[in-house]
């Protein structure tokens, strides 16, 4: 079994949106919910990172809001995200039952 080749931090990214679609807002409080807080620029610099990697693959979306057009970004995990992800539970599960946590 290989060490994973994600942070933890990107691995509650990838767990976080799941099967989803989320835009950036809904991700950021997603992982806020799971004790996980990033100032905006350095969450889009995390996610860019996870775009160019090729595990989640963003798109912007436009809605007009009150009169305002509003460009949002939402985001998927790719099948090499859940390969990721996938790889990164396999590897850290063993760990976690050897000391009573999963």
């Amino acid at each position: 079994m290989s060490v994973p080749e994600l942070s933890h931090l990107q691995i509650a990214v990838l767990d976080a949106l799941g099967a989803k679609e989320l835009s950036g807002r809904e991700l950021r409080e997603a992982l806020k919910q799971a004790g996980v807080s990033k100032n905006g620029p350095a969450f889009y610099q995390l996610m860019a990172r996870l775009e160019d990697s090729q595990f989640v693959r963003g798109h912007y979306d436009e809605k007009v809001i009150e009169g305002q057009r509003i460009k949002e970004r939402r985001y998927t995990l790719t099948g090499e995200g859940e390969k990721a992800l996938r790889s990164a539970a396999n590897f850290y599960t063993p760990i976690a039952a050897r000391y009573g946590l999963a």
